[in-house]
């Protein structure tokens, strides 16, 4: 589905729509969000927040998108991550009268970036191949120790293991590059 149709499916409630939305936005927010002090919940109920934000948008019939859905809701659920933090006072921002509000499109920019960097990695792994692919995931995503992926991939003792892994960091690293 293109943006379009995912604005007029969020609009009637279609669950295809917002599924789809949040298939292809939540990631990052929750990312944004752990990474400043919030916990997956947190993540959770901002999202929802800035889905509901969209949502009444869309129903008044006159908003008009001018970027990717999920730039909107990034920029939307930062801004609502801030607000809580001063909230909950975990974040001192004081309030300068005289200072130049701050300009979405920075952050934005900065975003669409990071999200294309994203986008380029995951397509690099895909061309890693097995088992380069298989041993990263194991070390970084499952977080498992060098023992246990020597002995799930058949390498000799963890060391073996761990030259595999620098290794194949080396290969994705040059794919990455490349790309």
């Amino acid at each position: 589905m293109d943006e379009k149709e995912l604005l007029q499916g969020l609009a009637t409630n279609d669950r295809k729509s917002i599924e789809a939305i949040y298939k292809g936005s939540y990631n990052s927010v929750q990312s944004m969000i752990l990474t400043n002090q919030g916990s997956v919940d947190d993540a959770r109920d901002v999202f929802q927040e800035s889905l509901i934000v969209l949502y009444e948008k869309v129903r008044q019939g006159d908003f008009e998108l001018n970027c990717q859905i999920k730039t909107y809701l990034y920029a939307v659920c930062r801004r609502l991550w801030l607000k809580k933090l001063q909230h909950q006072k975990r974040m001192y921002v004081p309030w300068d009268e005289s200072a130049e509000p701050v300009s979405v499109d920075i952050d934005l920019e900065r975003h669409l970036r990071e999200d294309a960097d994203y986008d380029r990695m995951e397509k690099a792994i895909q061309q890693l191949g097995e088992p380069c692919k298989g041993l990263l995931e194991a070390y970084y995503l499952q977080k498992q120790n060098m023992a246990t992926i020597a002995s799930s991939f058949g390498y000799t003792n963890a060391d073996n293991a761990k030259n595999q892994k620098y290794k194949c960091l080396m290969r994705l690293k040059k794919i990455f590059f490349q790309n």
